[in-house]
């Protein structure tokens, strides 16, 4: 009986891993199917010159170019410091979000009094605020981080104080029921719960950051892949303008996966539709 308890358990041990490797396999060919799609319409806009050629190069125009980058050695400095910005500008205006977001969501006088004017600034793209930090705190990176601080802060705090006064007021009252003081109830009921409205607001939050980074670089640096295509733009060189745009999106994107990566981890006990 329990020889045969065991194989039960085995088996069902390599179906689970099967059918994970199955959706593995899966994501990785949508993700090739839709890159595969996306690039033949580039090249098909450009053959059927729909766009004029000489303003939308080839794809292997640009291979050539990021290889031309990659020998010199600049690709890598300018990813190095799109990086550097956009981490040290998230992680700043995270962990702001993270505490005004709390403040605001366990305390209804507070928010009520910051909700409003939280609204306006929210309102007001970072890109507009660019000119004015310049003036303010010159072309070095001190004006870059802080417009960083602020893209990165406003959509978070709305998804994480927005999380908190929406928890199921269930699940705290059947805690206190059961004698759970503060911290478990943090720990166990809580946080559980703010942990998906997190992730969502990093997600929403690094997008904001890299399109604003890209708009301060362009301005006001003379590293970085907004200051690449900046550069190139001024000499009409489209292949390294294509090239930093790809690159942005692809940064992103591997950005954006490991956050859900991260989500899948952290969230595998909720139930989700697909």
């Amino acid at each position: 009986m329990r020889e045969k308890s065991k194989n039960n358990k085995l088996k069902q041990s390599v179906s689970d891993k099967i059918h994970i490797s199955g959706k593995k396999v899966q994501r990785v060919m949508f993700y090739i199917i839709s890159f595969g799609i996306f690039f033949s319409l580039y090249e098909i806009i450009r053959l059927l010159h729909l766009v004029d050629p000489s303003l939308l190069p080839s794809l292997a125009q640009v291979g050539y170019a990021a290889i031309n980058k990659v020998r010199d050695g600049s690709l890598y400095v300018h990813i190095y410091w799109s990086l550097r910005r956009v981490a040290i500008g998230f992680v700043i205006g995270m962990i702001m979000a993270v505490g005004v977001g709390f403040i605001m969501g366990y305390f209804k006088l507070i928010r009520s009094l910051l909700d409003p004017i939280m609204s306006f600034l929210r309102a007001l793209p970072p890109i507009a605020l660019i000119p004015l930090t310049v003036i303010i705190m010159g072309i070095g990176e001190t004006s870059k981080i802080s417009v960083l601080i602020y893209a990165s802060f406003f959509p978070a705090v709305v998804v994480i104080y927005q999380g908190i006064i929406s928890l199921n007021p269930l699940y705290i009252r059947a805690a206190k029921c059961l004698g759970s003081n503060s911290q478990e109830m943090f720990i166990r009921v809580i946080l559980p719960q703010i942990i998906p409205h997190f992730i969502t607001a990093c997600r929403v939050s690094l997008g904001v950051c890299w399109a604003t980074l890209v708009a301060a670089e362009m301005i006001a640096a003379r590293r970085g892949l907004g200051a690449m295509i900046m550069n190139s733009m001024n000499f009409f060189q489209i292949p390294p303008v294509i090239l930093g745009i790809f690159l942005i999106g692809i940064i992103a994107l591997s950005m954006d996966g490991l956050v859900r990566y991260i989500e899948r981890k952290l969230t595998f006990w909720q139930e989700k539709i697909g």
